[in-house]
């Protein structure tokens, strides 16, 4: 019994060095599969991603195309058919995509909610939603915000950068932007309400809402015409407004210019990537960045 016991003792363990070993092994190969269908996924540096993002490219086109052509009653008295079966052969192949774009990420739930993430859930959610719900199809036009994709196909780093630079500029600048959409909702609100007061209903100023609506429509310069001030203080107060309306133009256009120029000379002066985190999807990184500014996960 005892000397049986041993050589038995020493084959378990062989055998589970020999299991750690493969499992070690058969984790490696998974992870490595998975970092290189992440990629050609969410990667554009290779010909692989490349030629998998113009492969999206083209089919999100042709998808809003068909639509496009479905709402036109003469190809759609012939063609209706057709452009279901394309439509539905379109839609799982991105469900195919979403599917593994959630499969390869770290954090999935990370992508699910980011921009994107939303983004290629709508790409395939009104054809499921088409099947309980009438018209609901019509909402795969907004397949057209995935064409943002096209900027990391072609590597137009200029556009990349610039839209960086430009979202980063907004961000920074979103203070001082509410600020101001407060003041000026403050002054539509005043003046909606004297021109209530002022002008009444018989000249169409029916309620104090109607009122901040002609307010918005005069300070925006945009004019439809549809309600005029008749009284003579009514109109002074319009003469007023629309040159105020003039004169703000040049204020969120100003905060946003300033901004963006200080952005501007930080991605001169550091550079900007165009790498995504594989944790939280965030894009826009400096050049030389090794962790994520958003998650704080390390970047490719």
């Amino acid at each position: 019994m005892t000397g049986n016991s041993t050589p038995r003792s020493c084959g378990n363990k062989k055998e589970t060095v020999l299991s750690l070993h493969i499992h070690s092994d058969t984790v490696a190969m998974e992870n490595k599969l998975r970092k290189k269908l992440y990629d050609i996924i969410f990667g554009s540096d290779t010909l692989a991603g490349k030629v998998f993002d113009l492969v999206l490219v083209i089919f999100i086109i042709l998808s809003i195309i068909v639509v496009v052509l479905d709402s036109v009653p003469a190809f759609r008295t012939g063609w209706h058919d057709y452009f279901v079966l394309f439509e539905w052969i379109i839609t799982i192949i991105f469900t195919l995509e979403y599917l593994l774009r959630i499969a390869v990420v770290k954090l999935p739930l990370k992508y699910i909610f980011s921009f994107y993430g939303i983004i290629d859930l709508l790409a395939i959610l009104p054809s499921f939603l088409g099947l309980v719900m009438t018209g609901a199809s019509s909402l795969i036009i907004f397949r057209a915000l995935r064409l943002l994709r096209i900027f990391r196909v072609f590597k137009l780093s200029r556009y990349t950068i610039a839209g960086t630079v430009i979202a980063r500029s907004l961000r920074a600048s979103r203070a001082k932007i509410w600020v101001f959409l407060a003041t000026v909702m403050t002054a539509v609100i005043i003046i909606g309400t004297l021109m209530y007061l002022i002008e009444g209903e018989a000249n169409g100023f029916t309620s104090i809402p109607r009122g901040i609506y002609w307010a918005i429509v005069t300070i925006t310069t945009v004019g439809y015409g549809d309600i005029a001030p008749v009284t003579t203080l009514g109109q002074f107060i319009a003469s007023i407004t629309m040159l105020t309306g003039y004169a703000i133009i040049a204020v969120p256009t100003g905060i946003v210019t300033a901004e963006f120029t200080h952005q501007q000379k930080i991605a001169d002066k550091y550079g900007i990537s165009n790498r995504s985190c594989p944790s939280c999807m965030a894009e826009g990184h400096d050049a030389d960045a090794l962790w994520c500014s958003k998650c704080g996960a390390k970047l490719n």
